[in-house]
């Protein structure tokens, strides 16, 4: 890559946008501080506003465009690797035997051993995905937006690359947890940075982002089809996969690792795919930091810089200087009537400048902002809850319901391929559901609020009517319902969760809401793995499923309505 960087403006092109509106009495002075749209902002809100006012002026450009499909490939890996580990589950199973296959093999295990076992891949992905949303979510508004987009991609395809590679199930559960760390953290940093560079009236682009997400599901489902078929061990004389050969003696005819590289192949592919997303984001793209991060770090001139760069990216000109900003800070230090006062976020080099002690007050007086007054404490409380079982219920069916059609399907005698063929059946209409969201967040009458108290109560009703009901065309059916209604519920609240945050605490709180509802999706597999070994047929698992997601709409319904669709600061 050249070091010249083409579409950033060098410091005499920066030099050249100077402008006496700091000077007063000034007409461009006076125009801008008696705005009557700064009237009772905060320092850092009155920059944000001028930000956002600059972003809408060049609408959906070049740039605006690579952010979108970049954010958008994030969400892409987020699914891709969820759905991966419940795909091959099984092969995996058969050819390592770890205890968890005892009943289709005939080996007497102790049944705590059976549940552990075979729950332990999707514990510590969700491990990890817990530990990244929490990591990446707070680190993103400390170091900054550029580094944590690219870090996540890096981490997950490293470890993503190699999972194919142990012939032990614990090698495999330990690099799990690392792609999991990976992964955790895109769908909060992606979306805050994809919300960050669009224009205001564009924001239903956030949900579209949800859009790459059954195409990773659709994709992983094709792969896994095109490999674990044709790459797996044969079937004995009833029909079942021969055991593992870490199970019986020698020459007795079992499940080899040369025989059953399906699943392997499945993770080297999307090994490289996640591989693909970090040379595009890394190499191909030259991603510029976040003006609203820049702005409550206090880094006004930067933020100046960044935005001259997106607009010469974008072929335009940025009406945004440095003067504009230290406008707006001297007029807030004379309103102070002492140069000495209170540093508060968004202060410029006052605030670059300041104590190291200073700087750690400002850190809780930014973490105290998720609970300022009753509403956003209220709101707050109630996302976080709605996270929370919202991740149970698609962890489950995510985690478990491929393992349940299969043993439906075995029921009905549908073949293992075409089972495979029938998941990207299943989710391939996820892309009309994200779309269908999408629309409706647009709409007054309906909106973020009733589009999620819809959609969510719809996703649960599928549950319900699948455990109800067992022939291949109803399995398919129910199957496609949940995740069409899924796929739509989460779209709308994945854009909407940074919207109504700050930003000086947007990734914080949407990765807290993810880690809160990551931590779920720890617990969820295995009280789903209990209730499995209980009821092999999956019933008991769907009820509980469809129930909390219930709660979901319950919460949603809770919530305050006077941030939906608010100016994003």
């Amino acid at each position: 890559m050249s070091s010249e960087k083409p579409f950033e403006v060098s410091d005499k092109e920066y030099a050249a946008t100077a402008s006496p509106v700091h000077e007063p009495g000034s007409g461009r002075y006076n125009d801008l501080l008696s705005d009557p749209e700064l009237e009772g902002l905060t320092l850092y809100e009155k920059k944000a506003l001028l930000v956002n006012r600059e972003l809408d002026s060049y609408g959906m450009g070049k740039y605006q465009w690579w952010i979108f499909f970049l954010c958008g490939f994030g969400y892409f890996l987020d699914l891709m690797w969820a759905q991966a580990f419940g795909l091959i589950a099984t092969p995996m199973e058969n050819e390592l035997g770890f205890p968890g296959m005892s009943q289709t093999l005939d080996i007497t295990l102790p049944d705590d051993r059976v549940v552990s076992q075979y729950g332990n891949i999707f514990v510590a992905f969700s491990a990890g995905l817990t530990a990244g949303a929490f990591v990446w979510g707070v680190l993103v508004d400390i170091i900054g937006r550029q580094y944590a987009f690219n870090l996540t991609c890096l981490i997950s395809s490293i470890f993503g690359l190699c999972l194919g590679a142990p012939s032990n199930y614990d090698g495999i559960l330990v690099l799990t947890a690392f792609v999991g760390f990976g992964v955790g953290g895109n769908i909060p940093i992606d979306t805050t940075i994809c919300l960050e560079f669009i224009p205001q009236n564009r924001r239903f682009l956030l949900v579209l982002l949800s859009i790459f997400q059954p195409l990773g599901v659709v994709v992983t489902s094709g792969i896994c089809y095109g490999f674990i078929p044709k790459y797996s061990c044969a079937l004995d004389n009833k029909g079942n996969s021969l055991p593992s050969c870490n199970l019986v003696s020698a020459g007795t005819a079992c499940c080899t690792k040369a025989s059953n590289m399906g699943w392997r192949y499945t993770l080297f592919t999307l090994g490289a795919i996640t591989l693909a997303a970090f040379f595009l984001r890394f190499v191909v793209f030259r991603f510029q930091e976040s003006p609203k991060f820049l702005l409550y770090r206090g880094r006004d001139e930067k933020a100046v810089k960044v935005l001259q760069n997106i607009a010469k990216f974008n072929g335009t000109q940025s009406n945004v200087t440095i003067e504009m900003f230290d406008a707006l800070t001297d007029e807030y230090n004379s309103i102070q009537s002492r140069e000495d006062g209170p540093i508060i976020l968004g202060a410029g080099m006052k605030q670059v400048k300041s104590s190291f002690s200073t700087k750690i007050k400002l850190e809780f007086v930014r973490y105290r902002m998720l609970f300022a007054d009753f509403t956003i404490a209220r709101l707050t409380i109630l996302v976080w809850i709605t996270y929370v079982f919202d991740y149970w219920g698609f962890s489950v069916a995510g985690s478990f319901l491929p393992r349940i059609l299969l043993t439906k399907g075995h029921e009905i005698n549908v073949s293992v391929g075409e089972t495979y063929r029938n998941y990207i059946i299943i989710f391939t209409p996820g892309v009309v559901g994200v779309v269908l969201g999408a629309g409706m967040y647009g709409i007054p009458a309906i909106g973020r609020q009733w589009g999620m108290v819809i959609s969510s109560a719809l996703m649960a009703t599928s549950l319900f009517l699948f455990a109800a009901v067992n022939s291949e065309a109803s399995n398919i059916g129910f199957n496609m319902m949940e995740y069409f209604f899924q796929s739509m519920f989460n779209a709308i609240l994945y854009g909407w969760t940074p919207e109504v945050f700050p930003a000086p605490v947007r990734g914080t709180a949407s990765g807290l809401a993810s880690f809160w509802g990551r931590i779920f999706g720890i617990v969820s597999p295995i009280i789903a793995a209990n209730l499995l070994a209980q009821d092999p047929a999956g019933n008991g698992v769907l009820y509980m499923a469809g129930g909390v997601v219930f709660i979901c709409t319950v919460a949603i319904m809770l919530m305050p309505t006077s941030r939906m669709g608010a100016q994003s600061y």
